[in-house]
């Protein structure tokens, strides 16, 4: 059945995502209780601007190996895919090393000028020596996406994420002492210590298991093909780069003006970090959970479209969007229900900040559309049209700044506003993306199976939720047992419904059928 060898590849980062999520969320939770929104705050001020680095030093190249390569090996040619590899590993080299010097000798001008507080300083510097290690481990993860292997990846970034748990808070609690600051600081050097780790493991991996190619003719033709071969690489990856630009930029334009907003309206500096840091720490972060499944189909999408456009077979490759977006909408539309009706729960039980609630409920609108915007980027990077998603963040975030702008300050609104417009900014990017793909004759949704279904027994979902909210409250039970009870009675109740409606058909449980057994092996 078509389709197989990309579900798989999601299936395995799919469950190392799911692994990650929970470390990462034990790490969320420990830290909002170990250092308060302020320091989360604090380190996710800095954050967007290391995370720039990085987008900087990459360049997009990881993306474009994946896809090169997998067209590559579409054509049997697997010489051809490492001369890719190591001419991408090479130039990376270079633009890791320019990047992290430039972060450097920019670290105290944006301390001074850049930041709304000043105290953010030691916390950005020490993500400095991140940079040449994740550019360079990407690079072996886009290898690999492309042969469509997708078990490195999600072994190292299971790696990466224990190390940079357990240490970054050990490393936070013992400099907590010293000032929220520095505790800050310890998380930095977790996340550090973390890529470092996973790193190391990628090259262990890559020397044991990377395949083998036989030796091909040096000379002119090689001349020739590395000219093209560079060319290849940076057409894919400069609108891929400008893409990740765009979105850097507006998280650092969101960690600045959204705490600058909130300080206009009347709020001191400490009080507008804090309201951050329930938006960017607890909110927003709850609300990618479900990212967890489309980031994964996502990231192997891009290999699955490049080989399938390769092979010129328009019919596995609308197949295989199709299967991408359903089981996007099959999640993503219960998620936002859930969201909706369990903010406050979710928010208090995990947190400790139940009033972050009111954040959430505001997102929870723009769920399905944020995990749709993840799922058809990755289509449209995979099909060869990486500027079409550039050009459309470009347009959702011009709408973002200006209403968090307008928004925020509104006294009726605050933080609240701030979620509202970057709510916005995930619809429009989503429909954008899916226009262009029906455009291009590759997506077409069919409202009963994707939309319907999912819509209707989300509905019903919601009923037992709230009848069980209501009897369990007035019972007088905790709200930990309330949220647990309500969240597997919702669950059994929406994959009944699902089932008994046929938005779970039989072609969808034979796939899962093949992709247990291939867990297994």
């Amino acid at each position: 059945m078509a389709g197989y060898a990309f579900l798989q590849g999601a299936f395995i980062l799919l469950i190392a995502g799911l692994v990650n999520r929970i470390l990462g969320f034990g790490y969320q939770i420990t830290m909002i209780r170990l250092i308060g929104p302020e320091g989360v705050g604090l380190f996710n001020m800095v954050l967007p601007v290391y995370i720039m680095m990085l987008v900087l030093a990459s360049a997009g190249i990881p993306l474009a190996i994946a896809k090169l390569v997998a067209e590559e090996v579409a054509s049997n040619n697997m010489p051809g895919a490492y001369r890719i590899f190591k001419l991408s590993l090479f130039i990376l080299q270079f633009t890791s090393v320019f990047f992290t010097v430039v972060l450097v000798i920019s670290a105290p001008i944006l301390t001074e000028s850049f930041f709304p507080n000043p105290r953010v300083y030691y916390c950005l510097i020490s993500l400095v020596p991140g940079i040449i290690i994740v550019t360079l481990c990407s690079a072996f993860r886009g290898f690999f996406q492309g042969l469509q292997q997708m078990s490195p990846t999600a072994i190292t970034q299971v790696v990466e994420q224990i190390v940079r748990v357990v240490s970054g808070l050990v490393i936070a609690y013992f400099m907590l002492p010293l000032g929220i600051e520095y505790a800050a600081v310890g998380l930095s050097v977790g996340v550090i210590l973390g890529e470092l780790t996973g790193f190391i493991y990628m090259l262990r991996i890559y020397a044991r298991n990377r395949p083998q190619a036989l030796h091909y003719v040096a000379g002119l033709w090689r001349k020739i093909s590395l000219g093209n071969d560079v060319k290849q690489i940076f057409t894919l990856a400069v609108p891929v780069t400008l893409t990740r630009i765009v979105a850097t930029a507006l998280m650092s334009v969101q960690a600045v003006l959204i705490p600058l907003r909130l300080n206009a309206a009347g709020l001191s500096v400490s009080d507008a970090t804090n309201a951050y840091g329930q938006f960017i720490g607890i909110a927003d972060a709850l609300l990618f959970v479900p990212g967890v499944l489309t980031m994964a189909l996502a990231t192997s999408l891009v290999p699955a479209m490049s080989d399938a456009m390769a092979s010129h077979n328009l019919t596995l490759a609308r197949a295989r969007i199709a299967d991408a977006v359903r089981l996007t909408l099959q999640v993503g539309v219960p998620a936002a229900f859930i969201f909706l009706l369990l903010a406050d729960e979710l928010c208090g039980v995990l947190f400790g900040y139940p009033q972050a609630g009111d954040i959430l409920k505001v997102l929870a609108f723009s769920g399905p559309f944020l995990y749709l915007q993840q799922t058809t980027t990755g289509v449209l990077q995979g099909v060869g049209k990486a500027d079409v998603p550039f050009k459309n963040l470009v347009v959702a975030s011009l709408v973002t700044i200006v209403l968090i702008y307008y928004f925020t300050v509104m006294p009726q609104f605050g933080i609240a506003g701030a979620a509202a417009a970057v709510a916005i900014g995930y619809i429009i990017m989503s429909i954008l993306n899916m226009l262009y793909l029906n455009s291009m004759e590759l997506l077409y949704l069919s409202g009963v199976e994707n939309v319907v279904k999912p819509l209707l027994a989300s509905l019903g979902m919601s009923l037992v939720i709230i009848y069980l909210k209501n009897m369990l409250y007035w019972y007088g039970l905790n709200i930990a047992l309330v949220l647990v009870i309500a969240l597997a009675a919702g669950g059994v109740i929406y994959l009944t419904l699902m089932l008994l409606m046929g938005g779970i058909n039989d072609q969808d449980k034979e796939k899962f059928r093949v992709l247990f057994k291939f867990n297994q092996r």
